[in-house]
């Protein structure tokens, strides 16, 4: 039997290692955001066509590459950082993996141009499926301009395995962000097919993160600053009032390397106990320093998981650092880039001086009067009420108590609603809300409770369903214009949803650079906060990609559902849930939400007799 075993080409190896390095657009991108960086670049602009698939063009204005060192960079395992093994155990550059430039080059058309400082001309290198097809020298500006075509040509198979240019937009974003966020002293730019999508300048921190989600997030920073022998803490978390449902704004770097790191997510999460709910996560921007050779970022090849030395200790330091500083954000009033200086000084002002009361009493007043011989006071004496007024007045109190101190608000009145025969015929009909969550009603047999928020989601769902399919959706104008204002990325998600949001009723479009102007909202629904609303939108439509595709219809008047319905907590009035029964039992599927869940359940007199046999 013949020898099997043999070793595989350099062109076929390299596209195997490109299938590890490069998964998608947004792998190449992040490879050369990282060497622009390394190249201590401190303007590094990016160009996207076709969410990367036609075009990845990096510009910056670094260090560049002599020939020799450029026609090495697409060599296998060729790297600048690393001389010996100790050196892969105190990695602080970026892009260091050897085989990652040569990989990119191996299912790519790539040109580079290059030029060092000292240089007077600079080195153009063209590749082609790892094959230089052309090298000479050439007239260009310090630094590198690589430019990354039709990737993955060579590779039909693969190339066909990504997903739509939304999706991969998204990732590419995402990889975009990490790396302007962990750098706000470098000037970044994104430009997607000819439209300006990012323009970060050099700035702090702060300003960085608000110029990549939208100005709405200074409010929602709270600051973080813990230094130890061990690790130095640092960054912001957002207050709680703010989380969300699903994992999003969530950033962690380690010597500002991003990173994912489930055990540290728990560090953050743990400091929210008891201040959101177990299924909400917060959003945070945290950086964590420490000497390298007390982690290990080699664990994975995208370099995006670590491992610490001592992570109970990090976790422990972590999760104090992040407790205090939420619980000192509401008592310590904390200044940032853009607060009016005239604030400042009132805050900073200190308080007048305190004055003690003066009690005036009355020296002709002699208890042992008769009522008669009392003297009238005309004004200083607060006049008597009377019994009546009094139990008014009790009455108002002990029914504020019970709506403060219990959440079920029981309405008994006079209704004619009729939702079908089984119902109560009896003009006197009762209402309860209980725990601020569900509705209880009675029918004729027994009883029945709603699921507010499902039934509600059930009612937008086939309203909005209806108006899509129809195109009769009728908009009530709003009084006032309200604008809305995303991050790049999330601006993009909601633009292409526009016409499909204008169909199902509302009057919204573009109003400059990521920002909208809502003019009406769908006839009988209230406006609410349309920022949040839409913010929640978007969020739940980039966690619904694929879904969008496959049925428009469905998903669409799904998310709009989800975001508009009543969520727990809300007290409903009288008025408002008989609005909610009547308007549930006219839908075609009044027992179900539109994820199939039940939208009530009904209690019978007979079931409830075998309860208390």
């Amino acid at each position: 039997m013949g020898d099997i075993i043999q070793v595989l080409p350099d062109h076929i190896a390299n596209q195997i290692a490109a299938g590890e390095v490069v998964q998608r657009p947004a792998s190449a991108v992040k490879e050369l955001l990282e060497n622009a960086i390394d190249a201590e670049a401190d303007k590094i602009q990016l160009y996207i066509e076709d969410a990367g698939k036609s075009l990845i063009q990096v510009i910056d204005n670094g260090k560049g590459m002599s020939l020799t060192d450029a026609r090495m960079a697409f060599e296998r395992h060729a790297t600048s950082k690393i001389r010996s093994t100790e050196d892969l155990f105190a990695i602080r550059s970026k892009g260091f993996r050897g085989e990652a430039l040569a990989s990119i080059a191996a299912i790519a058309k790539v040109d580079l141009k290059t030029k060092q400082t000292d240089e007077d001309l600079g080195t153009h290198l063209y590749i082609e499926g790892g094959k230089t097809v052309r090298q000479e020298p050439c007239q260009t500006p310090q630094g590198s301009i690589i430019r990354i075509q039709s990737l993955f040509y060579n590779v039909p198979a693969r190339r066909k395995f990504l997903k739509s240019d939304k999706v991969e937009l998204r990732h590419i974003y995402d990889e975009f962000e990490r790396v302007a966020i962990a750098h706000p002293a470098i000037h970044f730019e994104l430009h997607h097919n000819n439209n300006r999508v990012f323009h970060l300048p050099e700035s702090t921190l702060r300003q960085r993160i608000v110029n990549v989600f939208g100005s709405k997030m200074n409010e929602k920073l709270v600051p973080v600053q813990e230094e130890t022998d061990v690790v130095k803490v640092s960054g912001f978390v957002v207050k709680p009032e703010f989380a969300k449902k699903s994992k999003g704004e969530q950033f962690f770097f380690v010597n500002h390397r991003f990173i994912k790191s489930g055990f540290l997510h728990h560090a953050v999460k743990s400091a929210y106990d008891q201040l959101i709910s177990a299924d909400q996560h917060p959003a945070y921007f945290i950086f964590l320093e420490l000497d390298p050779g007390f982690v290990d970022v080699n664990i994975h090849p995208t370099k995006t998981e670590v491992k610490f030395e001592d992570e109970r200790t990090i976790h422990a330091i972590l999760n104090s650092t992040v407790k205090k500083s939420l619980g000192q954000f509401n008592l310590k009033p904390s200044l940032d880039f853009d607060q009016d200086p005239d604030l400042v000084e009132l805050q900073n002002r200190k308080p007048d001086r305190i004055v003690e009361p003066k009690i005036q009493v009355d020296p002709n007043y002699n208890p042992f009067q008769s009522k008669q011989e009392k003297p009238r006071y005309e004004h200083h004496a607060p006049p008597r009420p009377d019994k009546k007024a009094l139990e008014q007045w009790d009455q108002i109190m002990q029914s504020s108590m019970n709506d403060e101190s219990d959440t079920t608000t029981a309405f008994h009145a006079e209704s004619k609603i009729n939702f079908d025969d089984d119902v109560e015929s009896s003009t006197e009909k009762l209402f309860i809300q209980l725990h601020r969550k569900y509705i209880l009603t009675k029918l004729n047999s027994g009883y029945i409770i709603l699921h507010q928020q499902r039934a509600h989601e059930r009612v937008l769902y086939e309203k909005f369903r209806e108006a899509y399919e129809n195109t009769r959706a009728t908009s009530q104008q709003l009084l006032f214009q309200q604008p809305i204002e995303m991050a790049p990325g999330d601006a993009e998600t909601l633009s292409e949803h526009l016409s499909e949001i204008q169909r199902m009723g509302f009057d919204i479009e573009p109003f400059g650079a990521n920002a909208f102007i809502v003019n009406g909202v769908p006839h009988g629904l209230q406006a609410g906060d349309l920022q949040q609303i839409f913010e929640k939108f978007v969020e739940q439509a980039q966690h619904s990609s694929e879904n969008l595709q496959n049925d428009s219809a469905h998903t669409m008047a799904l998310l709009l559902a989800r975001s508009l319905s009543i969520k727990p907590g809300k007290r409903l009035e009288r008025s408002e849930m008989i609005n909610l029964a009547e308007q549930l039992f006219v839908c075609k599927s009044p027992a179900h939400s539109p994820t199939g869940k039940n939208t009530m359940i009904t209690l019978d007199a007979e079931e409830l007799d075998k309860r208390f046999q």
